[in-house]
């Protein structure tokens, strides 16, 4: 092997390490106290209800470490969203936590995986069934005058702020989303990044473990789909 064939394979070799290593590239949401939910609920808002579409909604999830990563999904179990003057207002949705699937690897991994992770080592399904996120707050995006500040998500057009109850703990969380409505449809689309340590998913968050290393910062998609 030539001295540039070797070098080539020692820069792919890093290069693939360190892609590996890290979290998706996303938005990071903005993590706070849990916040009043009076402001702007599916419970309060006044205006149009509409009612989350479960089989066009999905919520998916991507956690990493060292040397890779797994990919999965969750499936909603009930949703409610409130327009008001076309405008999305507020609204929850729950999550089936019982409904993780883990989408990459071969079955018999699938299945030990998704076994750990509603142990009680992360998610403890069987005392929290159902994870929650409440609106409390939704504001139009507009773009910072630091380009560097700007949110990563192409055609960013509100800002989400909600309450994330997971495994009994609840925390306020800020992120971009797009946004399109109807007067009979809703569709809500974001991409960031959580720190899963702030809800208690402690499980595998020490360096000193090495390949066993798992990253705090868990990237989540949300596609949500409602109508009337």
């Amino acid at each position: 092997m030539t001295l540039r064939i070797l070098q080539f394979v020692v820069v792919a070799i890093v290069s693939l390490t360190m892609a590996c290593s890290q979290a998706p590239v996303a938005d990071q949401a903005k993590t706070g106290e849990a916040q009043p939910t009076t402001q702007a609920t599916a419970a309060t808002a006044t205006g149009d209800k509409m009612t989350v579409d479960i089989a066009a909604s999905t919520v998916a999830w991507i956690g990493t470490k060292p040397v890779g990563q797994h990919n999965g999904t969750f499936k909603l179990k009930e949703g409610e969203l409130t327009l008001n003057n076309g405008q999305l207002a507020g609204g929850k949705v729950v999550i089936d936590m019982n409904s993780i699937q883990v989408l990459d690897g071969d079955a018999t991994m699938q299945g030990k995986l998704g076994g750990h992770l509603k142990s009680g080592d992360f998610f403890e399904t069987d005392k929290h069934p159902e994870s929650t996120f409440e609106i409390t707050g939704v504001q139009a995006y507009t773009a910072p005058a630091d380009a560097t500040q700007k949110a990563l998500l192409e055609g960013a057009t509100h800002t989400l702020t909600g309450n994330l109850t997971m495994k009994g703990v609840t925390k306020s969380v800020t992120f971009p989303a797009i946004v399109k409505a109807t007067p009979e449809t809703l569709l809500a689309q974001a991409n960031f990044n959580i720190n899963r340590t702030d809800w208690g998913l402690v499980y595998g968050n020490d360096k000193s473990l090495g390949d066993k290393f798992i990253r705090p910062e868990v990237n989540i998609a949300l596609n949500i789909a409602a109508k009337k």
